[in-house]
């Protein structure tokens, strides 16, 4: 195989979900297509790399410092609802059913994986507690969103009012990105203090 080839296919098959046979067909996928379309995408995950980041308040994706969802006025600032990851913010706000503030973990206890409390953005999270009267935790609903969940818990329940967890509804063993907005609404709705 040629070299390029070869190195396209390693560096696809590194993506999170690409298995070394899908990164085969789509590095033969990208060989048919033209040129331009070939650079759009490349400059695209460029433009990624180079625009995007994080909010320096609330740890999700956003070409601004602070975020939309930190300074949108209109948002209740008594509520704060606690991701995993950016892309769960999404669907949580797809379901209508949350107006609040966002914090973003980057991540969830894992002891097996050598993630504790000090790779995550929970520090943060105590930071902008002043004003909050309902903190819920939408950890995904695993082992490691799990025992993240019962940390925080622990941690936030002498310093906010009301802790939440999503209810269940979601699949366990499932994660927030794949979930259904009708299972993700009624979660939210039905959530359960700890």
């Amino acid at each position: 195989m040629d070299q390029p080839l070869s190195r396209l296919i390693s560096e696809l098959s590194r993506l999170p979900g690409i298995g070394p046979r899908t990164a085969t067909r789509l590095s033969y996928h990208l060989l048919k297509v033209s040129t331009e379309q070939a650079r759009r995408l490349a400059e695209a995950i460029v433009d990624v790399k180079e625009k995007l980041g994080h909010c320096s308040r609330c740890n999700s994706i956003t070409a601004v410092d602070p975020c939309s969802w930190c300074t949108d006025p209109t948002r209740d600032p008594t509520r704060l609802c606690v991701v995993e990851e950016p892309f769960n913010i999404q669907p949580i706000e797809r379901t209508g059913e949350f107006h609040g503030r966002y914090h973003v973990l980057l991540g969830a206890l894992s002891p097996q994986r050598g993630i504790g409390p000090g790779e995550l953005k929970v520090e943060g999270l105590f930071d902008r507690l002043e004003g909050v009267e309902e903190v819920i935790l939408a950890t995904n609903p695993n082992v490691e969103g799990e025992a993240t969940a019962l940390y925080l818990s622990r941690r936030l329940k002498p310093l906010v009012p009301r802790v939440t967890r999503l209810a269940f509804g979601m699949p366990v063993g499932g994660d927030i990105e794949f979930t259904d907005e009708v299972t993700l609404g009624r979660s939210l709705a039905g959530r359960r203090d700890l």
